[in-house]
């Protein structure tokens, strides 16, 4: 019993760690949220049920699952957010031409990381896991 909620706290907090990855270009998604699909599958139906069935993150863990790239549209998105908040970072936040050349370097290698991954058409077809 004491197993099982500590895997459900700790499942919780990696949906969490997950939900802030959507928003943060260079914390990854995923991998939290197969994490947490893994501790709720040992610990709760009810959690991983729900997780699998969400709109949003079950996404994320079907599309793992299922071989699948990124929709364009996540793509689109997903380089926006991070040339945004990159350019931020180096127009306002790192005082240093080192530091802004690194921002630069890591911006580049992760927009082509997304744009290598192979594209999907949206999310058609997708099941709903009961």
């Amino acid at each position: 019993m004491f197993l099982r909620i500590v895997l459900v706290v700790i499942g919780t907090v990696l949906v969490g760690v997950g939900i802030l990855g959507i928003f943060l270009p260079l914390l990854p998604t995923t991998p939290f949220l197969l994490l947490a699909a893994a501790c709720y599958a040992k610990s709760s139906n009810r959690f991983y049920n729900w997780l699998l069935g969400s709109r949003w993150l079950g996404t994320y863990i079907r599309n793992w699952r299922e071989g699948r790239g990124i929709p364009l549209k996540t793509k689109v998105f997903v380089i926006s957010l991070l040339i945004l908040t990159m350019g931020y970072s180096i127009v306002f936040v790192v005082p240093n031409l080192a530091g802004k050349i690194v921002l630069v370097l890591i911006a580049i290698a992760v927009i082509f990381h997304v744009i290598s991954i192979s594209p999907k058409k949206e999310f058609e077809g997708v099941k709903k896991y009961e």
